[in-house]
Parts: structure tokens; C-alpha cells; sequence
């Protein structure tokens, strides 16, 4: 039964866990992989409230089910420590810190986002974004693409994504797809007609745009959040096809920018949406989004921890999730090369990619520090040149 010890309090352990998630939600920078690394270091090694074994059990769990992985293992660490509460608490406190941070950046940026220091900023900033970006491309992509399906697979989703096919239509039929192929018999005959079919049927589709709203907003981002798998960076490519390429609502520098703002803060990089909404719909439109990407993650802990188990000794669903990972591989290379077009537009920007991609490939630079050189280095040059 999850909870306190019987040396400890309810209330004390929740507490706890309180202050262990505020914590890491203040001071967690470096995307998933480093909150998740710093998380084992607090519950497991200083706190010992789990053993290893038990964190990457919960590890393969949260790969399961769509979410910002980190934020789903600091829900899952806070229902086994203090019960339900402990569920709610340790996952709003590690959302929290970013998501105000976020807002007051965004409430900076509206006001200020289009003069020239903002500008020089963010000029520098950009393209150590597309570079953190291909890095992780390179990470995933050395544990993802191991066999020549997965290499035909991982560019056909990416030639897909580039024609024009919707990323939700791309992530659902893209793991069933890929499971068929890999466990042929396992109903494919059936399966395969049907999901080939699909993103024909999406190709070219456009929605008309409509105005910015509370509703579409929530509806938007709720959207996402129950389905986006993969790497935070997934995010982009889904805010672009909806709020660029959809309804007309973000251009994108402004995209771009949102990330930029999210690798300046700590915590999950879904709290990009905290930075759109309140571009979109000032301070409650910053509330309802940031509630909408997140309220999934919420549901799909506590719907899969009786059925956690069972789903990991599936074979079919773990055929279901390599097909997933690769095409959320190839949903990231996709908008990495659009972004490029808005992040690279000079020899300067170029140098910058390049030579953060290999500070990140050589030596692991937090990309924070990374992010914050250039901007101070974008400043100087724009300064030493006027």
C-alpha cells in the first residue's frame, strides 16, 4: 500500500514529499533525462524511499504512456511515498516553479519582445535551441534505430511529416503499423490496409483558422498532452503544425522563442505551453493551457498502475512503443529542419549550432549555460558591430 511509514506521519511524508518536488522543480535544468537522474539521486540514494530496482520499474512504466516522462515519475514517486495526495502534490510542485517562471518571462517578452535587446537575445539564442535539439536526436536515435526497418520506418515517418500528415495521425498508426510489421500474423491483414489508408486521407489537410479562445485553447492543448510520446522536443512539432501552420495563431519566431524561454527555466519543457498560452490569451491563457498539457499525465498514472504489469510484458505493446519512439524520432528531425530555416540565417547562427552541438556531443554542457552564452554572446557581437 503506498503512503508513510509507520514511523511517519501522513502529513509529514507529505510534506516531504512537498519539499523533495519543489526542490527539483526549482533546480531540475538539462530536460528529462537530468531531472530524471537527479530524482534517483534525492528519493533513491538520500532518501532511500524506493531501491533502484523499484525507480526503473517506474521508469519503464512512465515509457508506456504518453507525458512529459519526468513530471509522470515525480506523480508516480509521490502516490508510492504518501498515497493520493502525495500523487497531486509532488506533481503540481514540480510543475509549479517552471510554470511561474514561464509566465513571468512571457509577461516580460509581450511587453518587451520586440525591442532591440530582445531581439539580440534571442538572436543567439535560437539556434543553441536547434542545436539542443539535434543532440538529442543523436542520443535517441543511437538507442532507437538499431535494425534496417527501424532506419526505412524512422525516414519514412520523417518524409511523411514533411508532405504534410498530421503528428497525431503519424504517432497512432505509426506504432500499430510498425508492431504489425515487426509481429507479422499478429492481425496485420486487417490492420494494415486501414492504417495505410489513414494518412493518405490526411494529406493536405488544412483546418480553417479560427479566433483565439479559452476553449480552443484547453482543447488544443489537452489534445497534446494525451498524446504526445517521445522527447519533450516532440512538443514543437505539434505546436507548429496546430497554432503556425493551422490556425495562423503563433509565426515561427515566436515558437521559437517559446522554446527559447523553456530552456531558460527548470522543470518540464511542456511548460512551453504556460509560455504560449499566455502569449495567446494573457495570464489565463497561460492557466489553461498549462492545465491542459498536464491534466493527462495525471490520468494516465493512475489509470496504468494496475495495469503497469501486464503491459510490460506484452510483446505486442512493446512492439506498439518501438514504433512510437521512431516516429517520434522522426516527428523532432522534421521540425528541426524547419526551424532551421527561421534559426540559421547567418554565418554567425551557424557557427553557433555547430559549435554548440559539439560542446553538448564533447563535453555535456547543461544546455542552460549554453543557452545563456549566447545570448550574452549574441549581445556582444550585435553591440561590437552597430
Amino acid at each position: 500500500m503506498p503512503g508513510a511509514t509507520s514511523a511517519e506521519s501522513p502529513d509529514s511524508s507529505l510534506a516531504e514529499v512537498a519539499r523533495v518536488f519543489l526542490k527539483l522543480g526549482t533546480v531540475a535544468f538539462g530536460g528529462p533525462a537530468a531531472h530524471i537522474a537527479m530524482m534517483r539521486e534525492e528519493v533513491v540514494l538520500r532518501r532511500r524511499w524506493l531501491s533502484d530496482q523499484h525507480f526503473l520499474d517506474l521508469l519503464g512504466i512512465t515509457n508506456l504512456i504518453p507525458g512529459p516522462n519526468s513530471t509522470e515519475m515525480a506523480i508516480q514517486v509521490g502516490y508510492l511515498r504518501a498515497g493520493w495526495r502525495g500523487f497531486l502534490v509532488a506533481g503540481v510542485c514540480f510543475i509549479l516553479p517552471a510554470a511561474l517562471m514561464v509566465g513571468a518571462l512571457a509577461s516580460v517578452y509581450v511587453a518587451y519582445g520586440s525591442t532591440p535587446q530582445a531581439d539580440w537575445l534571442l538572436y543567439g539564442i535560437k539556434p543553441v535551441v536547434l542545436a539542443i535539439v539535434v543532440h538529442a536526436l543523436l542520443g535517441l536515435g543511437r538507442t532507437a534505430v538499431r535494425t534496417p526497418l527501424a532506419v526505412v520506418w524512422a525516414a519514412s515517418m520523417f518524409a511523411l511529416y514533411l508532405a504534410g500528415v498530421h503528428e497525431l495521425v503519424l504517432l497512432f498508426v505509426g506504432g500499430a503499423l510498425f508492431a504489425a510489421l515487426q509481429r507479422p500474423g499478429s492481425g496485420s491483414g486487417v490492420v494494415l490496409p486501414g492504417l495505410v489508408a489513414a494518412p493518405a486521407a490526411s494529406l493536405g489537410v488544412k483546418a480553417a483558422a479560427a479566433p483565439v479562445s479559452l476553449a480552443g485553447l484547453f482543447d488544443i492543448f489537452l489534445k497534446i498532452g494525451s498524446v504526445l510520446y517521445g522527447s519533450g522536443y516532440v512538443l514543437l512539432a505539434f505546436l507548429r503544425r496546430d497554432l503556425v501552420e493551422r490556425l495562423g495563431w503563433l509565426t515561427d519566431r515566436q515558437l521559437l522563442d517559446a522554446v527559447a524561454v523553456g530552456q531558460f527555466t527548470p522543470g518540464p519543457l511542456f511548460t512551453t505551453a504556460t509560455f504560449v498560452g499566455y502569449l495567446l490569451a494573457g495570464p489565463a491563457g497561460a492557466v489553461v493551457a498549462t492545465v491542459g498539457i498536464f491534466l493527462p499525465s495525471f490520468v494516465f498514472v493512475a489509470a496504468v498502475q494496475p495495469l503497469a504489469p501486464r503491459l510490460r510484458r506484452s510483446p505486442w505493446a512493446s512492439a506498439i512503443l518501438d514504433g512510437v519512439n521512431l516516429t517520434s524520432l522522426a516527428l523532432m528531425a522534421g521540425v528541426a529542419v524547419q526551424l532551421a530555416q527561421t534559426a540559421l540565417t547567418d554565418a554567425f547562427t551557424v557557427s553557433l549550432a555547430v559549435g554548440a552541438v559539439g560542446m553538448l556531443v564533447r563535453f555535456r554542457v547543461n544546455s542552460a549555460w549554453l543557452v545563456a552564452a549566447a545570448a550574452l554572446l549574441a549581445v556582444g557581437v550585435r553591440v561590437w558591430t552597430r
